[in-house]
């Protein structure tokens, strides 16, 4: 039997606590494979594997304390290095190297793709479905930050965060239950789960439509060569196009102090083990409120600093009115026009953040202090000045033309690494699109009509012209969730529809409230072709439901609403 041993862990911790374990007895891992996550005071490290190997047993658990230097896996074959014959990954992961040789392989495709987030995946998805040779480069998990830290695995967290809520107020229901207590590290498990479930399935998509995914850091050299490095092994791909789907990252702020254990990015934030007694959150857009409303279910004293002078700023102030009255309610404090300066300890070693809020100073404690200040662009394994790649004005992110291409004609980008807009959805389109280009059709870009969800409590979501957007001269119909029938039944009566009309047709909505991330897509539909509320007020809805208040706002702009007056 050989062994593998936890080389090392991020910064120089020399402990931690496993957050999950990926893969389990009698499993075939692949070089490259995530097998194991371990959080430490410095942050979190991937355990990698660097070559393919048998699962023979499984050493440690999930919540496991784990030093450098313990054992993890048991598998078949091989005998454990010396210490000087260890050859240790980025990851913090050390295999039996000797079992086998470095290989070089050379592969030739049609399109190569770098990156498999929601842009990139999608884009691998709909050239095999076209029937053409690709190939998908990822250094971690199939889906990205979207599917592995961001939109999957918060909406879970929302999830878990939504029925914690009803099992609280279920007296108001008819129900009594006593001591709703929340189990995190269940929480996460169950997170984790739907994760494997989704990357597993897309996974065998790829497969099954002659996607070959792989694994480890791609570099590009030229305009036609992608080389990866996996393991000890390394690949060159010789493509006759070359999609850039690297995505984005979590930006820091350079502050002192900004290095506190106690200072964390949404990442981590999606690990937690136990719920934070007090939670700060630096930022108040849409991922910080989100967290601000999940951590705060979960029985966190939540405050949210937000620099810009109201939070969410991108949306219109009734949408705004309905969230700060939602976050009150559940102790959400919300501080605006606040500058986070640094983050100091006191004297028990707790974190203090110093801020400075209309020329006064401010000081919050916090258990954990979350980090939501945006995303920068990841141009890892993109040398754009060498090869020639053009960026965009701003220089943050590659320049394309609506098909998605790049100055250089057989190179495209696609997703979070072009800055249109950071949104996994629109990086998905984007992929098809250039795909489609690709194989010799042309389709272009449209970002007029672009759906944005944010999962609060009660969810918001819009799609074209805002109000302030609209300007004066047009219509707008409000209709209440308190006067629907559903939103009644289900005790979520907080919140609006509202559509607006310009020149007889439908450019813009907003949506607070329940099922408002379902219902968006319907004026969505409206909006992109062009169409009258009439669409709206002639189809026959469902009863009862949450979208008839859509209906009834598409009344309301053609003489009035039936149930609200």
């Amino acid at each position: 039997m050989g062994i593998i041993k936890l080389e090392k862990l991020s910064g120089h911790a020399k402990k931690g606590k496993i957050i999950r374990i990926l893969t389990q007895t009698g499993h075939k891992v692949k070089t490259g494979d995530t097998i194991l996550e371990v959080e430490s005071k410095k942050g979190n490290v991937a355990v990698e594997a660097d070559s393919d190997f048998k699962v023979e047993k499984v050493l440690v658990e999930e919540g496991q304390e784990i030093s450098v230097g313990d054992h993890i896996f048991e598998i078949l074959g091989g005998q454990e290095k010396s210490k000087d014959e260890k050859k240790s990954t980025g990851s913090g992961f050390s295999y039996l190297g000797n079992m086998m040789k470095p290989k070089k392989e050379e592969i030739e495709v049609e399109i190569a793709i770098l990156g498999g987030g929601p842009g990139g995946y999608v884009a691998a998805l709909q050239a095999g479905l076209m029937g053409v040779k690709t190939v998908l480069i990822e250094k971690k998990a199939v889906g990205g930050t979207c599917l592995n830290e961001g939109c999957i695995p918060t909406k879970t967290l929302v999830r878990s965060a939504e029925v914690f809520e009803l099992v609280k107020e279920s007296q108001k229901f008819g129900i009594k239950v006593s001591e709703a207590q929340i189990n995190l590290k269940d929480v996460m498990k169950r997170k984790d789960a739907v994760i494997s479930e989704l990357v597993s399935g897309i996974e065998y998509l790829l497969e099954k439509r002659g996607v070959r995914i792989v694994r480890g850091k791609g570099d590009i050299i030229d305009q036609n060569t992608i080389k990866i490095k996996e393991g000890r092994n390394e690949i060159t791909v010789k493509s006759k196009n070359i999609v850039i789907a690297t995505g984005g990252e979590p930006c820091g702020l350079m502050i002192p102090g900004i290095e506190s254990e106690d200072v964390i990015t949404s990442t981590e934030a999606l690990t937690l083990n136990e719920v934070p007694d007090k939670m700060l959150i630096v930022g108040g857009g849409i991922i910080g409120m989100e967290f601000a409303f999940i951590y705060a279910s979960f029985g966190s004293k939540v405050t949210v600093v937000e620099y810009a002078d109201k939070i969410l700023n991108t949306l219109d102030d009734d949408v705004i009115e309905v969230i700060l009255e939602s976050a009150k309610e559940k102790g959400i404090e919300i501080f605006t026009g606040t500058a986070v300066e640094e983050i100091i300890k006191d004297e028990n070693g707790k974190s203090i953040v110093k801020a400075i809020k209309e020329g006064g100073k401010k000081y919050y404690s916090a258990d954990k202090i979350l980090l939501s200040v945006g995303r920068n662009t990841c141009f890892d394994g993109v040398p754009y000045e060498k090869i020639g790649i053009e960026l965009n004005e701003a220089h943050n992110g590659i320049k394309v033309d609506k098909c998605m291409q790049t100055n250089i004609e057989n190179i495209y980008a696609i997703g979070d690494v072009t800055r249109k807009m950071l949104l996994a959805h629109v990086a998905s389109h984007q992929g098809m699109v250039a795909v489609k280009n690709i194989n010799g059709e042309t389709e272009e870009m449209d970002y007029s009509v672009v759906p944005n969800v944010v999962f609060t409590m009660p969810e918001v979501a819009s799609v074209g012209l805002s109000e302030s957007e609209a300007g004066e001269n047009v219509k707008i119909s409000k209709f209440p969730f308190q006067a629907n029938g559903k939103a009644l039944a289900l005790g979520e009566v907080k919140g609006f529809v509202k559509l607006i009309e310009d020149k007889d047709k439908i450019v813009g909505a907003v949506i607070v409230g329940p099922h408002a991330s379902d219902m968006i897509g319907e004026v969505a539909v409206c909006i992109k072709n062009g169409l009258r509320a009439e669409a709206i007020i002639q189809t026959i809805h469902a009863h009862p439901t949450t979208v008839e208040a859509l209906h009834e706002a598409a009344l309301g702009l053609k003489g009035g609403a039936l149930h609200f007056a």
